[in-house]
């Protein structure tokens, strides 16, 4: 016998699981539901991520009969049943996929309805709509879904985003045990979604997570989707992949070098010729090279244009000279005299000394030397990984020193162009500083921290590690011993330690490799220190017995953007001011 009563129970069922969404986004936001989300999540890793990303929405997936059924259960609870909708991409190919189904037979559609938190602040449920029809063949897919809940989640909203923000944020959420899980790019709302699931039985209840980013950011959604599944490539598609990186570190330089990212623009599409014109490029050619850079997510293709048009995106725009924090430095050098040494490499594995000493008969830093124009390419370089630095300025060590009574000074040892001291003392402005580096790259700092208005409270001197100047507050050595072998770090930290007093704290920035084999750029960085500089990346336990070979000791470290860490030393002889409270 036929009855309506299963439609109408489910339907209650839906309803009542809205409710409790709605409400639970009303109580809770991004400081508290991340540690539930990812147990053992706390200090910089959680300032970072709660930062960066606003507690969003929850969401879930119902199933009503009809347009009508879904208004009245979002009248039913409190939230507008106007609300505008539209097609949901993402999720109708994850269903689709999930129950073998043709994507076209599923009606899903899409719905914020607003909901506020405590203090006022606009949230939203997320609401994934599929119409299910009274007994249509939709059912078994509505009963399978609401046991499973696998679209219910909390989403997060990244603001400012930007690529290299976007990927340090989702390594983070690696770390903790949250593993990709799809995701995709919603050109009606020209959005891109990466789904993460979460460790087993969060506190919170919800065993999905979202991270959302406005704007087509699809460069770092392929390296999400490849994170989980690149085994189930065929392996000689996977092995033939990355057999071409050396095209595609040629492809971002030759982009860079032809000026291209500053003749385009995010909003407005160019023809290849017009491009071809403006820097004086083969047309046919410079359109095969934005083919090639579009598969690589740098421009875009604009396929409602009458010839072949591209738009610059936002990884694409990291290479413009004016961006802040351009990278174009690094793609000139990375496919310049670095290119030409990885060429070489086969000599630095054979040997184990650099393959840049071979290749151009002395070490990179006399090269460059020699060179004003090459100098001054690798150290705009070095400053175009700045975003590391960010969370530098708010270390425990940093603000403490700023709070002291008096004058604190932050020595700057090898401190390059001065990006990293000029962040420290605009953000403290009691803190002077004091910069350490050879006489062209004092002059280039001088210049940034004047127009960075903190000129007046930092001191320069010109010299080498022998020269580190005593009585400083705190200590920063940043990206400097991965240059160099075990020997000569322990003499640069032996002129450190001499130079520190009782109570002076040292910061130290490099990247570690990860003691369990982890993915890391250190582990990159690893090949090209053995290949163009004779140094090598290390794990901390490594820099922990070179800490205490030069009379130092290692209090611990944490993590940066760009897989860098920060690790904290202090004199041997003098306890964790930490520990003395524990």
């Amino acid at each position: 016998m036929t009855t309506t009563l299963p439609d109408e129970t489910m339907l209650l069922d839906d309803t009542a699981r809205l409710r409790a969404a709605a409400e639970f986004v009303r109580e809770h936001d991004s400081a508290a539901l991340l540690p539930l989300l990812l147990p053992g999540l706390g200090g910089p890793d959680l300032r970072a991520l709660a930062g960066h990303c606003r507690f969003a929405h929850a969401g879930l997936l119902l199933f009503p009969p009809d347009a009508d059924g879904l208004r009245a259960q979002l009248a039913d609870c409190g939230l507008a049943p106007d609300t505008p909708s539209h097609p949901s991409v993402v999720v109708r190919e994850r269903l689709a996929r999930r129950h073998r189904r043709d994507p076209a037979e599923l009606d899903v559609r899409i719905l914020r309805p607003q909901v506020h938190g405590r203090a006022g602040e606009r949230r939203a449920v997320e609401v994934f709509a599929l119409t299910v029809p009274p007994h249509s063949g939709l059912e078994p897919i509505a009963a399978y879904e609401r046991t499973r809940r696998h679209e219910a989640h909390l989403a997060f909203e990244i603001e400012h985003a930007d690529p290299l923000a976007l990927r340090g944020l989702c390594a983070i959420l690696v770390r903790h045990g949250a593993r990709p899980d799809g995701g995709g790019y919603n050109p009606h709302e020209d959005g891109t979604v990466l789904y993460f699931t979460t460790p087993a039985d969060p506190a919170c209840g919800y065993r999905r997570l979202e991270l959302y980013a406005r704007g087509d950011h699809r460069a770092a959604l392929a390296a999400h989707l490849d994170h989980p599944v690149s085994s189930a490539r065929p392996p000689a598609e996977t092995l033939l992949q990355l057999l071409t990186g050396a095209w595609t570190t040629q492809a971002f330089a030759v982009f860079a070098r032809l000026g291209l990212p500053d003749a385009m623009d995010t909003r407005t599409a160019h023809s290849a010729e017009d491009l071809a014109l403006l820097t004086g490029a083969h047309p046919r050619g410079l359109a095969t090279l934005l083919r090639h850079l579009a598969m690589l997510g740098a421009v875009t293709p604009a396929p409602d244009q009458e010839e072949e048009g591209f738009r610059l995106t936002e990884l694409g725009a990291l290479l413009r000279a004016d961006a802040p924090g351009s990278m174009r430095p690094l793609a000139l050098m990375y496919g310049g005299p670095f290119y030409r040494s990885f060429g070489e490499l086969d000599h630095a594995v054979r040997t184990g000394r650099p393959a840049f000493d071979h290749l151009f008969g002395e070490n990179h830093f006399d090269h460059f030397a020699r060179d004003p124009e090459l100098a001054d390419l690798f150290d705009r370089s070095m400053a175009a990984s700045s975003r590391m630095f960010q969370p530098l300025p708010e270390h425990p060590v940093v603000t403490a020193a700023a709070a002291a009574p008096g004058s604190a000074t932050v020595v700057d040892v090898a401190g390059g162009n001065g990006e990293l001291l000029g962040r420290i003392l605009t953000a403290h402005p009691r803190l002077r500083g004091v910069l350490l580096e050879r006489p062209h790259a004092v002059e280039a700092a001088r210049r940034l921290l004047d127009a960075a208005g903190c000129g007046a409270r930092c001191d320069y001197r010109s010299g080498d590690f022998a020269d580190v100047p005593p009585g400083g507050d705190v200590y920063v050595l940043s990206r400097v011993l991965h240059d160099w072998d075990d020997d000569r770090c322990r003499e640069i930290l032996r002129h450190l330690a001499g130079a520190m007093t009782a109570h002076a704290d040292l910061l130290i920035v490099e990247r570690l490799l990860p003691a369990d084999g982890s993915p890391s750029l250190a582990t990159a960085w690893d090949l090209h220190m053995l290949c163009n500089v004779g140094g090598r990346e290390r794990r901390a336990d490594h820099y922990a017995r070179l800490l205490a070979d030069a009379g130092l000791h290692l209090v611990g470290h944490s993590p940066l953007p760009l897989d860098a860490h920060v690790l904290h030393a202090r004199r041997a002889s003098v306890p964790d001011p930490a520990a003395r409270h524990s």
